[in-house]
């Protein structure tokens, strides 16, 4: 009995020291993130989009259909015509960390490097302008050019790790210099050396990230930035 005991506590305190420095890893890794998103509003993020009726059109949908909302600490998109959530301040090399959940159907994606969208000019949207990594509800399907992970149009991801919809995904985004590296669900999936690639040689270096509207509901969570 007292073995059993002594056996007993050992597995106790290991259980305690494991703990403590899975916790310590923990917040290390974090170190020097910034949350981009408040969870109360759309403080620092500007809308803007697509929408029959000019320049002002989306904006003016955003203050009537709310199409980007906040809702129990998430940012809800409740999809639109065609759109982005920016944040407004350009960055060069980063790392990006956020929390994503699918509905059914969804098409939408993360934009980064790219400049601010003009409804006039498509060739700025961030998959032309900068890079968009593509989000979509193709769960268990082959990867490719535009499936979920991909830099949209242009790299496919190593494998396509999204989960199905209903389910949080956990994606990174990390850029320094020409390299980009993403991780979505504990898999990298992207590691690229822009340089290689004659279609993204010349993409620039900076620029802002923004979250899509394509006309699906789709919520983010635990947005967060650290700037390299």
């Amino acid at each position: 009995m007292i073995h059993l005991r002594g056996f007993k506590l050992l597995i106790g305190l290991l259980v305690v020291a494991f703990g403590a420095a899975g916790a310590r890893a923990c917040d290390v890794d974090e170190k020097g993130f910034e949350p981009i998103f408040n969870g109360e509003n759309l403080d620092g993020w500007v809308v803007e989009g697509w929408a029959p009726g000019g320049p002002d059109a989306y904006p003016k949908r955003q203050e009537k259909d709310r199409i980007w909302r906040v809702e129990d600490g998430m940012l809800v998109c409740k999809g639109g015509t065609y759109g982005f959530l920016r944040y407004d301040k350009t960055v060069a090399d980063f790392i990006l960390r956020l929390e994503y959940r699918l509905s059914p159907g969804c098409n939408s994606g993360v934009g980064f490097r790219a400049g601010a969208f003009r409804q006039k000019d498509k060739l700025v949207a961030p998959s032309r302008g900068g890079y968009e990594m593509q989000i979509l509800a193709d769960h268990d399907k082959k990867p490719n050019k535009r499936s979920s992970g991909s830099l949209y149009r242009h790299v496919a991801p190593r494998q396509n790790a999204t989960r199905p919809p209903g389910e949080w995904n956990q994606l990174e985004i990390e850029c320094r210099g020409p390299r980009i590296r993403i991780t979505l669900n504990g898999k990298l999936i992207q590691d690229v050396d822009q340089t290689e690639h004659k279609s993204i040689r010349d993409k620039p270096l900076s620029g802002y990230i923004s979250l899509q509207d394509h006309r699906c509901y789709i919520e983010y969570r635990r947005i967060r930035l650290k700037e390299l």
